[in-house]
C-alpha cells in the first residue's frame, strides 16, 4: 500500500511539477521559443564533445596510447 502511494506521488510530481515548463513551451506558437531547450542541449553536447577530444589529444601527446 505504501509503495503504491510512493509511485503515485512520484508520478504526479514529475507530471505536474517537473514537466510543467515543457507543457507551457508546447502551447506556444513560436517555433524558436519551443526549440530553445533542444538548442541548449545541443550546445552542451557539442561543448562536451570538443572537451573530450581535447583531453584525448592531451593524453595521446603524453605518450599514453
Amino acid at each position: 500500500m505504501i509503495a503504491n502511494n510512493i509511485f503515485k506521488a512520484t508520478g504526479e510530481f514529475f507530471t505536474n511539477v517537473l514537466f510543467a515548463p515543457y507543457d507551457a513551451l508546447r502551447s506556444m506558437d513560436n517555433w524558436w521559443l519551443q526549440s530553445t531547450v533542444s538548442w541548449i542541449f545541443i550546445a552542451i553536447t557539442f561543448t562536451a564533445f570538443l572537451y573530450w577530444l581535447g583531453e584525448l589529444r592531451k593524453y595521446k601527446k603524453a605518450g599514453n596510447e
